[in-house]
Order: structure tokens, then C-alpha cells, then sequence
């Protein structure tokens, strides 16, 4: 079986083009912050979180392919895994996000491997 961790899911319930930030994020087993930013880039989609003091203001970068469903009406955004997980997570790095591809496969392999 092959997952696009980076695209959505189609039971999510994005619809390309609405914004998701500042909506709130639910791991499956309590809440891990807001969305600071997202794309809706087909093969790269994503949202980088704010934990806020949660993890002491840590961002972190969630591929599309984590969330399991988008509800608009209570601005919430749930996904895939435990704030564990998340925590453990590959931390942020805005340079190697925007220019080193291999970051997008270490942070893909991370989250492949660990599913809900």
C-alpha cells in the first residue's frame, strides 16, 4: 500500500484554497496548538503548527497525509497521531523546508512510520 503522506486525504474534508490557519489541532489524544501556516501543494501539502507552550513554542511540520478530518464549523483539525509522536517529531527548519528536498523525506519517513 502506498500513502501520500503529502497530499490530503479525501475523507479530510479540505477543500483546496480554504484557509486552515489559526484553526486548532487535535492529536488523537488532546490538543498540540494552531496552524501558523499551510499549503495546498499537490505532493507537498502541509501545515506547520504552533504548539505554543505546549512543547515550549516549538513549530513543527505536519504532512496533509497525517490529518484524518477538517471540521470548518469548529475550526479544528484532527490528526493521525499521538502528541507523543508529534513531539518527537522532526523539529521545524524553515531553511531546509523551503530549500533541501531531502528534509521533506526525513520528515515523510517520520510520520510514514508512525500511523494511527
Amino acid at each position: 500500500m502506498t500513502e501520500n503522506i503529502w497530499g490530503y486525504q479525501p475523507t479530510a474534508g479540505h477543500t483546496a484554497g480554504t484557509s486552515l490557519v489559526g484553526y486548532k489541532v487535535e492529536a488523537t489524544d488532546g490538543s498540540i496548538g494552531k496552524v501558523d501556516k499551510h499549503s495546498d501543494d499537490v505532493g507537498s501539502a502541509y501545515l506547520v503548527v504552533d504548539t505554543g507552550v505546549w512543547i515550549f513554542g516549538k513549530h513543527v511540520l505536519l504532512p496533509a497525509g497525517t490529518i484524518i478530518r477538517i471540521d470548518a464549523d469548529e475550526q479544528k483539525i484532527y490528526v493521525g497521531r499521538t502528541k507523543a509522536e508529534i513531539k518527537d517529531a522532526p523539529e521545524f527548519d524553515k531553511e531546509k523546508h523551503l530549500g533541501d528536498p531531502g528534509y521533506h523525506d526525513q520528515v515523510g519517513g517520520y510520520y510514514s512510520g508512525h500511523r494511527a
